[in-house]
């Protein structure tokens, strides 16, 4: 059984993003495969439709999964309220007071711990790990939203801290989507229609706002704010408490209020095996853009002609090319 039902959520439909829903982009993003495979990971994924027990109380979550999953065990507490058109894989585990609206997917191994909460129209797939207090695909907090049906997509072996709020997005079949092996620490809040790809580390306080896309193995300190359509390339890091009004170019370090590029994430580029000429290319190429005297467009010329070409430094120099072609650094605003 599939995640999204055909007849209802189409990728192409939902993902229908702005001159960025193209293979290359999700990539980019972390996003390589369409959100309808999702359920990457979970093998024999089968959910089922079932409601809470009447009897029988359990400890939650004090069972190892390997435990659940060997038995094909689901683990409801009794005070956890479960619409019987939920569907919830092996394995799942429901806290006390947890709150599961109808029609919501639950992937295998997914640990649900007390009053979370996960609203009508979420997805989410195997071994995420929600803490308490959590709400999960609550309706936008956007004035053009009038109660259409929308998405939040959510991926495997994410860990969502204590008290975190995501919004399932705005416009019909359109989804806000969490890629993989995502921390989201506490008390974070994540917008409507917001991208996120894989490795993804976002510190406690932070809010990302609508439309934003933070790409993969992005770092983000805390107490740190995102304006919407803000787009964070891959790699990047952003110093805590951080104001990001503009859009962070790849592997860069970037920090203040505003945020400002001060430097290269050297420490994620070792971390990604980012081999050691690659990084010095990505040295130089940052001297000529911040620290050179030149316009965007006379350092892209000198880093294209001086440079030894590289993946690395080729996406860096598209990724610069689309702001320049957006509106106030940001280059989702030029398809508004």
């Amino acid at each position: 059984m599939s995640l999204f039902p055909a007849s209802r959520f189409s990728s192409s439909a939902a993902l229908s993003f702005p001159a960025r829903g193209d293979a290359r982009y999700l990539a980019f993003a972390g996003l390589s495969k369409p959100v309808s495979e999702v359920k990457k990971g979970c093998p024999a994924y089968q959910p089922t439709r079932v409601s809470r027990p009447s009897q029988g109380a359990v400890r939650v979550p004090m069972i190892k999964r390997s435990e659940l999953m060997a038995t094909n065990g689901r683990v409801i507490h009794p005070t956890a309220v479960v619409s019987p058109k939920a569907e919830l894989g092996e394995g799942v585990v429901i806290g006390p007071y947890c709150v599961i609206e109808e029609d919501t997917v639950i992937g295998d191994g997914c640990i649900l711990e007390a009053y979370t909460v996960v609203k009508r129209y979420t997805r989410m797939g195997c071994f995420n790990h929600i803490y308490p207090g959590t709400v999960l695909g609550g309706e936008p907090q956007d004035q053009k939203f009038k109660g259409e049906r929308s998405y939040l997509i959510i991926g495997n072996r994410n860990i969502i801290r204590e008290h975190v709020t995501i919004h399932r997005a705005t416009g019909e079949e359109q989804a806000t989507v969490i890629g993989n092996d995502n921390l989201i620490m506490a008390y974070c809040h994540i917008g409507h229609n917001c991208i996120l790809g894989d490795q993804i580390s976002v510190a406690s306080y932070s809010g990302i706002s609508g439309h934003a896309v933070i790409e993969s193995q992005v770092v983000i300190g805390g107490m740190t704010g995102i304006h919407q359509f803000v787009t964070i390339g891959k790699l990047a890091m952003i110093g805590g408490m951080s104001k990001v009004v503009q859009d962070v170019p790849p592997f860069m370090l970037a920090d203040g209020r505003p945020a400002k590029v001060v430097g290269v994430n050297v420490v994620g580029l070792r971390r990604a095996l980012i081999l050691p000429e690659v990084r010095e290319t990505l040295h130089e190429a940052y001297r000529l853009l911040y620290r050179a005297n030149l316009n965007t467009k006379q350092a892209l010329e000198r880093i294209e002609a001086e440079l030894p070409p590289s993946e690395e430094l080729q996406y860096l120099v598209d990724f610069i090319r689309r702001v320049a072609q957006g509106y106030l650094g940001r280059q989702r605003n030029a398809h508004r």
